[in-house]
């Protein structure tokens, strides 16, 4: 690719999609979709049946005491208000309190009025509104037993409010483990679709080094090749036809390439055969390739042992990509191409005597996609690459790639 800087990933940059984002990925209970409306009636009316007692014991009191069966029927009609729960979490609780307050405290019998302000107070803590749950509490305390001791005037009859109280307060203690679980429930979630999503760009940026590495290099020959083949059609027809063969021989290999990459992606089930990935041994091929188009190039293998396929591949990958850029933009006529083996280490290095990087580059900066590319494989292996310019003008490429692959560099 040329060694042009990569543009600024700034408003002409490719949107993320929506689904791809992390809270996207996995919905939990708690996250802000609406449930289903069975579920939403199901406190309501759990709330209303379980206080048909209290109303059938207050109707049959209703001669004596008239004012506890009106109470009863508020607390019965404030079960429904449960229904507004989900999107006014606080004021449901408020409403609820002022409605279940009367029956609470003047009722007798089982405080079966108190089931709509639980479910309402465990509801707004669950949903983020501790603070309308706790002031309501705090009014509860004192507006009940207040009433308790005017509608009575009876001391005794402030107990009854102060115990509710303290079972709601207990009940704010469950909707903050409700809560707890829930938060802990979404950021495991999180955790889950961030290493997915890491995994995939990881593996999208693996298929996209694999298919510029390989259609970069075998299109750049083709070029050249084709280029030689027209200069060379009129006076030397023979040449042209050396310029043909090669241009068959690479599209050939190219393609076989492009099928090992494309039948990765479709899988054990797919048709497509995967080549070998190319190694050190297809190096001299590569070379041999560029010297046929014109190109002097020295090429020195003194590696003494037997580098992991990764790194072999990398290697090849290095070499491959530097070759293209010098063929395309270098103008050089000579390349040195090196592999040593020191302290650990394997160091390729490939120099060439052409124009270097453009002028707008300077040393330390390794623009375009062909050098993040080559960047990219040294590092991902725990090396090092850089480039620079040798006395005498040129390029010269470095790179460094541990002897030892990381996994067990860390382990030991």
């Amino acid at each position: 690719m040329p060694w042009t800087p990569p543009a600024d990933r700034g408003e002409g940059a490719r949107p993320m999609s929506a689904p791809t984002g992390p809270e996207n990925w996995m919905r939990g209970p708690w996250s802000e979709r609406t449930p289903p409306h069975g579920v939403r009636w199901f406190a309501a009316v759990l709330a209303a049946v379980l206080q048909l007692p209290a109303i059938a014991i207050a109707g049959s009191n209703a001669a004596a005491d008239p004012l506890a069966l009106g109470f009863a029927l508020l607390a019965f009609a404030a079960s429904f208000v449960l229904l507004l729960a989900r999107r006014h979490p606080g004021l449901t609780v408020v409403v609820i309190a002022a409605l279940c307050a009367p029956a609470i405290a003047i009722t007798t019998g089982p405080p079966f009025s108190v089931v709509p302000l639980a479910f309402a107070v465990v509801s707004a803590v669950v949903r983020g509104a501790r603070v309308w749950a706790w002031w309501t509490l705090a009014g509860f305390a004192v507006v009940g037993p207040a009433a308790a001791y005017l509608l009575r005037g009876n001391p005794a009859a402030m107990i009854r409010p102060l115990i509710v109280a303290l079972i709601l307060c207990l009940l704010v203690g469950v909707g903050e483990a409700l809560r707890n679980r829930g938060e802990r429930y979404r950021e495991v979630a999180r955790s889950i679709a961030a290493r997915r999503e890491a995994a995939a760009e990881a593996e999208r940026l693996r298929i996209a080094r694999e298919l510029h590495d390989v259609l970069a290099h075998s299109l750049s020959q083709i070029s050249v090749q084709a280029g030689v083949g027209l200069h060379l059609f009129d006076s030397r027809p023979e040449k042209a036809r050396e310029s043909l063969e090669a241009i068959k021989t690479t599209s050939s290999q190219a393609l076989e390439e492009v099928r090992g990459v494309l039948g990765f992606l479709r899988g054990p089930d797919g048709y497509a055969e995967r080549s070998p990935e190319p190694d050190l041994a297809r190096i001299p091929v590569l070379v041999e390739t560029y010297q046929r188009a014109g190109l002097r190039i020295d090429y020195a293998n003194r590696i003494a042992s037997t580098p992991s396929a990764a790194a072999q591949l990398a290697l090849y990958r290095i070499v491959q990509e530097s070759l293209t850029n010098i063929g395309r933009h270098a103008q050089a006529s000579r390349v040195d191409i090196h592999l040593d083996e020191a302290d650990g280490w394997y160091v390729l290095t490939v120099q060439d005597d052409g124009r270097g990087l453009p002028a707008a580059s300077g040393p330390g900066d390794d623009g375009g996609k062909g050098m993040l590319g080559m960047r990219e494989r040294a590092e991902l292996l725990g090396g090092r690459f850089e480039t620079r310019t040798p006395d005498g003008g040129g390029l010269l490429v470095e790179a460094r790639i541990p002897a030892t692959p990381a996994a067990e560099a860390v382990g030991s």
